[in-house]
């Protein structure tokens, strides 16, 4: 049961996830699948890719050896095809269509040597891998540019195959210099492809391919189906992805557990209609951006209770009161909410605070603001845009207006200075401005000028 952790975004201080590893392993976890995207100490040529905020290798090690101590297997995910790599300039030359930085040109010899680099020096930093995540998922527009159609002209070339060989000459760039990693792959590029064409590829013996989905419905039948053909196409193992968090909506930022819950008790049919010697293993996938450009979606410490209980019920083999109460235990929080959002009590985990502010954010920021501005009779009477544009007011109005506006906002005001403190022990700086930026500032921004706009008029 590897807890992904995905770091292209709001990636948690080291200190932080140094309190949250013990508690994953007591609900269930057995592994850490990390994918550190530009906060991986990259160096030499490959400097330029690290965020500001990336971890030191120094951290990484304690990272590594805090994992190991918890009885965790790390296993690293490098996101081919790589667009935190492609969107910089000095990596442009090396996009297989000139304007996007979404796939890598295959046919460029200085395409492999990057990816070999980039193994090289993640395997540098870690010992004993078992195995080693390459991404390989929603490879949009592999074919499309020049070099890719003049492939395709070609006798018996197709995009299957394009896209194949790309995996297998990623693969075999692990497999040659590290014989005892087995690379995973994401199954998404292999599901349509007939038995023929995976079985002749000769990647089924190099890659073990990880079949995802996050929906509540997952289609049981057409997953064991699919595991039959990996299977008879000379696939040894597969594993499952579900999802924790990071799957119900790009810009979300509470997160629901029953529909993450419902996820898990669907794989867990899928697993009992297996045979028990194909499954690896499990990823509970937990997001943090849609991909390298999106916004941030639910924060780590805000999403642990749903992780709780996904972790636990899959260890259990199933959900119960027990389950439940197992979850509540361990987390400090007396009354968890499975299928609504939770009310803001205060848990004992790491991060709990974070989590309570949050919800009160979601809850009721918005919803208060709009209150005062779109469902206050003086405010939409008396102090409407036309008037607030003029600077024009009844004195009686600002007697009835003000002092709700005043306190509307010094109370969020403090709210929100103790989220940003208790963020500060999980996050870096960077991560608090973008989440306040997309979920605080319009609505506080909103209160500020009609405090401004009736100190004027």
């Amino acid at each position: 049961r590897l807890v992904h952790l995905d770091l292209k975004g709001a990636a948690p201080r080291a200190q932080y996830l140094e309190q949250v590893l013990p508690l994953l392993r007591a609900l269930g976890a057995t592994g850490l699948l990390l994918e550190y995207e530009d906060t991986f100490p990259y160096t030499g040529p490959l400097e330029l890719l690290q965020a500001p905020h990336a971890y030191s290798p120094e951290e990484l090690q304690a990272l590594l050896s805090w994992a190991r101590a918890q009885g965790l297997d790390v296993v690293p995910l490098l996101p081919f095809p790589l667009q935190f790599v492609l969107k910089h300039r000095q990596f442009a030359h090396l996009r297989e269509v000139k304007e996007l930085p979404n796939a890598l040109n295959p046919h460029k010899e200085e395409s492999l040597a990057l990816v070999k680099a980039m193994i090289d020096q993640v395997m540098a930093l870690h010992e004993d891998l078992k195995w080693f995540h390459i991404g390989c998922d929603e490879v949009y527009y592999l074919g499309e540019g020049e070099e890719s159609k003049q492939w395709l002209q070609q006798q018996n070339n197709t995009p299957e195959k394009l896209c194949l060989s790309h995996i297998k000459a990623v693969a075999t760039c692990l497999a040659w210099s590290y014989p005892m990693v087995t690379p995973i792959v994401w199954d998404d590029m292999l599901r349509g492809m007939s038995e023929e064409t995976l079985a002749e590829s000769g990647v089924p013996q190099l890659v073990q391919p990880m079949i995802w989905d996050y929906a509540t419905d997952i289609n049981v039948e057409g997953k064991v189906q699919l595991i039959e053909k990996y299977r008879r196409c000379g696939f040894s193992k597969v594993w499952f992805a579900s999802a924790f968090k990071g799957a119900t909506g790009a810009n979300q930022s509470l997160t629901l557990i029953g529909h993450h819950l419902r996820n898990q008790l669907e794989w867990l049919q899928v697993a009992q209609r297996s045979p028990a010697d194909v499954l690896e293993g499990i990823a509970l996938t937990g997001w943090q951006r849609y991909d390298h450009f999106a916004v941030l979606c639910e924060l780590l410490p805000v999403a642990i209770p749903s992780l709780g209980v996904c972790l636990q019920a899959l260890k259990n083999g199933g959900y119960s009161e027990k389950v439940k109460e197992n979850v509540e235990n361990l987390l400090g929080m007396p009354n968890l909410e499975i299928e609504t959002f939770m009310s803001p009590s205060l848990g004992t985990f790491p991060g709990s605070n974070v989590l309570t502010l949050v919800t009160q954010i979601s809850f009721h920021l918005k919803s208060s603001v709009d209150e005062l501005l779109e469902r206050n009779r003086y405010s939409t009477g008396w102090f409407s845009p036309y008037h607030r544009k003029r600077k024009i007011i009844h004195p009686i109005i600002v007697h009835h207006l003000q002092p709700d506006a005043v306190r509307l906002f010094s109370k969020w005001n403090a709210v929100v200075q103790d989220l940003q403190a208790a963020m500060e022990q999980v996050f870096h700086r960077c991560a608090i401005e973008e989440w306040m930026e997309e979920n605080v500032h319009p609505h506080l921004q909103k209160l500020q000028e009609v405090v401004d706009d009736l100190d004027e008029a």
